[in-house]
């Protein structure tokens, strides 16, 4: 069973919980994009994208977008008081000066040690890695959004990534629409289970171990 519209902001509203006052945070594309949604304004988070801006809002009401505005994506945000524009050089510049406290990425694969894949699958034809190489070690923390298990309904936390790698041992926390985990040292933990799934479900749909803490919350 795919993912729904409530899976996908269910998860990017899990995600803005690890996002605290005054951050820098880069959203990529996909998912990821939701989380702005979810980050009361008062907050003063500035959010980054590869394509020139520090400080895309919310998305637009429908009727009142700025074709000149868009974010990595192609989709249209609006600007923050105080946002800016630059060229790519500076967004990228951020990045490789380790600038920014959280990226939060899309996935195909992640590995029981962290590994991160997600820009190819072999036999696609796409553009390039893009920015997903830097963004994925640079920055301070880095939170992937995926699905649990991909069409056919195999696993996409796997012991070791088929997919060509975007970067080793780079990701701290996956959310998934079954479940948040902790990437800590070698192991995976598990911290959480989404509304609807359990332990047990969780563990049969992750290729790879598991550590289960006592303590497992669930997330609405």
């Amino acid at each position: 069973m795919g993912m729904g519209v409530e899976d996908r902001h269910r998860m990017a509203k899990r995600a803005a919980k690890e996002i605290t006052p005054g951050m820098c945070v880069n959203l990529g594309i996909g998912i990821p994009t939701l989380v702005a949604d979810y980050i009361p304004e008062e907050w003063h988070v500035m959010f980054h994208a590869e394509n020139g801006i520090l400080g895309a809002g919310r998305k637009p009401v429908l009727g009142h977008e700025d074709e000149n505005l868009c974010n990595a994506g192609g989709f249209p945000i609006t600007l923050r008081k105080g946002g800016v524009y630059f060229d790519s050089a500076i967004a990228f510049a951020i990045v490789r000066k380790q600038l920014l406290d959280m990226t939060i990425l899309g996935g195909l694969e992640v590995s029981e040690k962290g590994d991160l894949a997600n820009w190819i699958v072999p036999g696609k034809r796409v553009p390039g890695m893009g920015g997903a190489m830097d963004l994925a070690v640079k920055g301070k923390k880095l939170v992937v959004i995926m699905s649990h298990t991909d069409k056919k309904g195999n696993p996409k936390i796997v012991k070791n990534c088929e997919f060509p790698l975007t970067a080793k041992r780079c990701v701290d926390l996956i959310i998934t629409d079954m479940a948040v985990i902790e990437v800590k040292d070698t192991e995976l933990v598990l911290r959480e289970t989404m509304v609807n799934y359990s332990v047990d479900e969780v563990v049969r749909n992750t290729g790879c171990a598991l550590t289960i803490p006592p303590d497992i919350e669930n997330f609405q």
